[in-house]
């Protein structure tokens, strides 16, 4: 049951991260969704918002993501899902719609620790004053998690560029 508090939310946003040929959860889309299961059986979130699109396999990362949720016995009206964006740029932009329809002001937004930072820029950028929730992974780290922390330092001056067109484009556009 969910117990309003300072430290509840309307919503976590919960980021795609890939699905393998065969249509399985990779291991990050596996964390992320467990870490939202988890909040919301601890009672902290009301909703899970799935965000991801098709981006490696036809299925929707999203879709992926409600079904397991679902399988975990999380109502069908508590998941709600956007499954047109292919990166965290979409995610953002593509959720705030959602986001705003329903009213929901406290935020947080799921992802792989190494991938917050960037995530919580683009987000806040786009008008969504998400907190952190960290999907960490059930065993000590290898090299790919190391790998995917340098390829999250790499990626954030090409995000910042990419942010900022993107915001000089909805300003020329309005």
């Amino acid at each position: 049951m969910f117990r309003p508090s300072v430290d509840n939310f309307d919503a976590a946003i919960v980021l795609g991260a890939m699905i393998r040929p065969d249509g399985s959860p990779s291991p990050a889309l596996t964390r992320r969704v467990a870490r939202g299961i988890e909040l919301v059986r601890q009672g902290r979130v009301e909703h899970l918002l799935m965000s991801g699109g098709a981006v490696r396999h036809p299925t929707p990362e999203a879709h992926v993501m409600r079904d397991m949720a679902l399988a975990e016995g999380i109502a069908p009206g508590r998941v709600v899902v956007e499954d047109q964006s292919h990166n965290t740029i979409g995610n953002a932009v593509l959720s705030r719609p959602l986001v705003k329809a329903r009213g929901w002001t406290r935020l947080l937004v799921i992802t792989d620790a190494c991938h917050l930072p960037r995530a919580l820029y683009i987000f806040h950028r786009f008008g969504l004053a998400v907190h952190p929730a960290a999907a960490l992974p059930a065993h000590r780290p290898g090299w790919e998690w190391y790998g995917a922390w340098g390829r999250e330092i790499l990626a954030l001056p090409w995000t910042i560029l990419r942010v900022e067109r993107a915001k000089i484009m909805e300003r020329v556009i309005r």
